[in-house]
């Protein structure tokens, strides 16, 4: 079955970076694009875009919040997706989820806590 394991985040200043991960199994990860998400406090029934990436990576798509500070890159032989987050803010503090994109799965992991704060 598929599984989506998320990993990388913490606490972190405002201005700070942070590198997130993804480790999926259970589909053929190579062929398919790949996204993450994210779910902000007091948003539990929402998960809004955060940058996707194509199947071999040579696209690349941000939402506009994001574009300039984060990088979404991928890994095939280690079915590993990443986000590099830089020049973070307050209000990237969320739970960010990775998925297939487009067409997520239904099932999603358990996220990972980002916290930006001083």
């Amino acid at each position: 079955q598929v599984q989506l394991v998320e990993s990388g985040g913490g606490l972190v200043q405002p201005g700070g970076s942070l590198r997130l991960s993804c480790a999926a199994s259970g589909f053929t990860f190579s062929i398919d694009g790949m996204g993450w998400f994210r779910q902000a406090p007091g948003k539990e029934r929402e998960r809004d875009f955060v940058a996707a990436l194509n199947s071999n990576g040579g696209k690349t798509y941000y939402a506009d919040s994001v574009k300039g500070r984060f990088t979404i890159s991928r890994d095939n032989a280690k079915n590993t997706v990443y986000l590099q987050m830089n020049s973070l803010k307050p209000e990237d503090t969320a739970v960010y989820y990775c998925n297939r994109s487009p067409a997520p799965f239904a099932s999603w992991g358990q996220g990972t806590q980002v916290t930006v704060s001083s």
